[in-house]
């Protein structure tokens, strides 16, 4: 597999792979608790304060004091954050992540910082391949990382275990990244569990979708393990592919003409793909529109994309559906939260997209929690503050989650292109999600890549000495 599609994998897949709800529309104000609930120094940060969509500001002044912990001050609290966008084979890599963090580090310092403490943000650019250096330069002088996005995450584990640098990562790549020790996530994609919430859907919007449904494959060793648990979730719930054997080369095909033909014969009338999108997807399906099949796509989240859009002028891609957890950008006008991301990212000539979405819920999960430490601000507090959230939507950016326990969305909504514009399709109410208690399904075991103990947390790396929640 091509080094510059890992990435896109890596940074895309994951961190929009997670669904969202329509049962959500009258939960999305649940964050947490009403600011200024915390010990000392934290009752100003919710009066008269900006709120982030549905979430009362975490953000505002005080008078927290105290050198409590590494990377705090009487006047500062320094954490990091960063993403790829130095890697050379896709340069501005996950960019997004950073350029939101940065973005809602001034929102916060211009109300006041947190109970007074401004943030300092250090900002690192893993460049793909260098996520060990820069978690371990963190490990020397941050609070916490925060908002983060490094594909190869799982390279800088032992590191970060090792130091006890607590995080609240924008995603995590890596099995024992995404199951390590003093790790939260805003949107978790935790190995154990699964959100379906895009093949229920399908399954509600086509009623022959179990039967007329198949798989792509490729010869990608990454690609092949996402569609395998796909393959076995859809199984699962009834769902039987027609194994029409369409394996493609990671590498790129010569013509994509004989699948497609290939496709046809086998009468697939939905399609879904664990791959992310490239000219050579984009080769298949228009190739599939030449041989007069009309099959329906249902895809990975990765095809929510700018990339994606402005490929479709030919309308080859029309039938494309898109499962997601995440609010889309066309909802602004009906979501504040996500009008208040575009506006403040934009102010700072910042990408705006998804990534960018997840960090910034993953800020405001961290934020949170600090406030509620007031002027002792210590790792410890703000873990056990996190270990407390159990219903986080970043203020209505995304579903329910239940970073606590590290457990993802139960919800999902699908988004459909026309054209080079999406739109959401299901729910019809838009800015709502469809929700159920059969939309996460538990993995099995053997493609967990780590192995976890009773608390679902990896062994990898765990030391007897590393932080973790106290009963209050």
């Amino acid at each position: 597999m091509k080094v510059d599609k890992i990435g896109r994998l890596a940074a895309g897949a994951l961190a929009v792979a997670l669904v969202t709800t329509s049962c959500a529309s009258d939960r999305s104000g649940t964050d947490g608790t009403a600011a200024g609930n915390g010990p000392g120094g934290g009752a100003s940060a919710g009066a008269g304060a900006k709120a982030f969509g549905t979430l009362p500001s975490p953000c505002g002044p005080g008078d927290a004091k105290g050198k409590t912990d590494q990377g705090v001050t009487d006047d500062q609290i320094a954490i990091g954050f960063g993403d790829d966008r130095g890697f050379t084979s896709a340069p501005g890599l996950s960019k997004e992540m950073g350029d939101a963090v940065g973005a809602m580090i001034d929102w916060c310092n211009q109300q006041g910082g947190i109970n007074g403490r401004k943030i300092k943000g250090n900002q690192y650019d893993a460049a793909y391949m260098q996520s060990a250096k820069v978690v371990q330069e963190s490990c020397k002088q941050d609070f916490m990382l925060v908002g983060q996005g490094f594909a190869m995450d799982e390279a800088a584990e032992q590191y970060r275990v090792g130091c006890k640098l607590p995080t609240v990562a924008g995603f995590t790549v890596g099995p024992n990244a995404a199951m390590g020790p003093m790790k939260y996530e805003a949107v978790p994609y935790p190995v154990d569990m699964m959100n379906i919430g895009a093949l229920r859907i399908a399954q509600k919007m086509f009623p022959d979708y179990k039967d007329k449904t198949d798989l792509l494959l490729s010869t990608s060793p990454a690609v092949s393990t996402g569609t395998n648990k796909v393959a076995s979730a859809m199984k699962g719930i009834g769902v039987k592919p027609l194994e029409c054997g369409v394996r493609l080369n990671d590498a790129g095909e010569s013509s994509y003409m004989p699948f497609a033909k290939k496709i046809k014969d086998c009468g697939a009338k939905y399609l879904w793909t664990s791959d992310s999108p490239d000219p050579g997807q984009f080769n298949l399906l228009e190739s599939i529109e030449r041989a007069g099949a009309d099959p329906t796509y249902v895809f990975e989240a990765t095809w929510y994309s700018s990339l994606v859009s402005k490929w479709n002028t030919s309308g080859a891609g029309d039938r494309l559906h898109v499962g997601m957890i995440f609010q889309p950008l066309e909802n602004a006008d009906r979501v504040p939260a996500v009008k208040q991301y575009t506006d403040l990212v934009s102010a700072k000539k910042g990408k705006v997209a998804l990534l960018g979405m997840q960090a910034t819920s993953a800020f405001l999960l961290w934020a949170q929690s600090a406030q509620k430490c007031g002027s002792d601000l210590t790792r410890q507090c703000v873990i056990n503050e996190l270990s407390k959230v159990h219903e986080w939507t970043g203020g209505g950016l995304h579903a329910p989650t239940d970073p606590g326990n590290n457990k993802p969305a139960s919800c999902s909504l699908m988004v459909k292109l026309n054209k080079t514009r999406y739109e959401q399709v299901y729910p019809k109410n838009v800015g709502e999600f469809e929700c159920g208690g059969d939309f996460v399904v538990k993995t099995d075991p053997k493609t967990w890549g780590t192995k976890l103990d009773d608390d679902r947390i990896s062994t990898k790396f765990l030391t007897g000495d590393v932080i973790k929640p106290q009963a209050s």
